[in-house]
């Protein structure tokens, strides 16, 4: 088992269906009360590549890319294009858009996290793959700069200080990402025929942790 640093194509990641799922356990009670819990911390992602496949090179490309990473064996990258921004979608990152941490003096490696608010709730998520090139990060409202004040782990999401940042100063970030996946299954099933009718095949994938 592993994992590569490989993106699934953009361009068929574009128009596939999905979104994050929880796990609750409901139990009702003799009274009619329920208690509900989860033994997740965070959310999982699912998708369905296989309605994104426009024509038989779309089919081609998919088998080459589910047959390089040995099906379910190995993870991989992917962009989901509802959710793949650390502010507005509509919006380039900016190096304030997140807060990440508050210095302490001490700490100089920080993971990116992601904030997603309704009312006076805050759910945290973990950044482990952002896109090399699109990440900043600011101090207090200072911009820094990448390769100089810090450097960014793409493999992991840790950003590492030169310096830890004094005690105090509010860290933030911006930056784009994608989320670690793999195959759901090991096969594919096509025909030139039932693609020419419009039958796509079904394609899961999944999130991983990393």
């Amino acid at each position: 088992m592993g994992f590569h640093e490989v993106r699934f194509p953009a361009s068929l990641s574009f128009g596939s269906v999905g979104g994050p799922e929880r796990h609750t356990d409901v139990v009702t009670l003799a009274n009619g009360h329920e208690e509900r819990n989860t033994p997740w911390a965070h959310s999982r992602r699912r998708y369905d590549a296989g309605v994104a496949m426009r024509g038989l090179h779309d089919i081609e490309t998919l088998i080459a890319f589910f047959e390089a990473r040995q099906a379910q064996l190995h993870g991989f990258r992917w962009k989901d294009w509802s959710d793949y921004k650390s502010g507005p979608a509509l919006a380039e990152p900016a190096y304030h858009d997140q807060i990440i941490a508050i210095g302490d003096d001490v700490t100089a490696s920080f993971p990116l996290i992601k904030a997603y608010r309704s009312g006076e709730q805050i759910y945290r998520r973990p950044i482990t793959k952002p896109v090399a090139g699109t990440v900043r990060i600011g101090l207090s409202g200072d911009e820094q700069q990448e390769g100089v004040h810090y450097q960014v782990d793409t493999t992991t999401g840790i950003i590492t200080f030169a310096h830890p940042p004094n005690e105090g100063l509010e860290i933030t970030a911006g930056f784009e990402f994608d989320v670690p996946v793999r195959f759901d299954t090991d096969r594919i099933q096509t025909s030139v025929a039932s693609f020419q009718a419009g039958d796509m095949p079904n394609v899961p994938v999944v999130e991983i942790r990393v």
